[in-house]
């Protein structure tokens, strides 16, 4: 079986995100299931799918797969729940996405998640 060392991990979820943001979607896809192959208990692999099914427009998609797998796996992240948040208000459901970003902008274990979802709650 390879190992995949914790380094080359992270740089396999770079070049997941900068291939989401290069709109490569596809290849972002191949990167992030081959990584949950190796590491399916990490977190930021889910937050890296729910940042390409947004980046994608499937929002509704987001919202699922964070429903169905991301919180499953990770009920605390903040993180998630303020992606869902955001795929919510892209759906213009506004009542929907507040619970989501109240959850993230109330916590205090990741602060990126609680500005960003203080700043889509403005």
């Amino acid at each position: 079986m390879f190992e995949l060392q914790p380094e080359e991990a992270r740089l396999l979820l770079n070049a997941a995100l900068m291939a989401i943001g290069a709109n490569k979607f596809q290849t972002a896809e191949s990167i992030i299931s081959a990584l949950e192959c190796y590491r399916p208990e990490a977190e930021p692999l889910a937050s890296a799918r729910a940042i390409m099914l947004i980046s994608s427009l499937d929002f509704q998609g987001a919202v699922d797969y964070i429903d169905r797998v991301g919180l499953v796996k990770f009920p605390k992240s903040a993180m998630l729940q303020a992606f869902k948040g955001m795929a919510y208000l892209r759906m213009e459901k506004i009542k929907e996405a507040r619970e989501p970003l109240l959850i993230a902008a109330g916590q205090t274990d990741d602060m990126a998640a609680a500005q960003m979802a203080r700043d889509l709650l403005k």
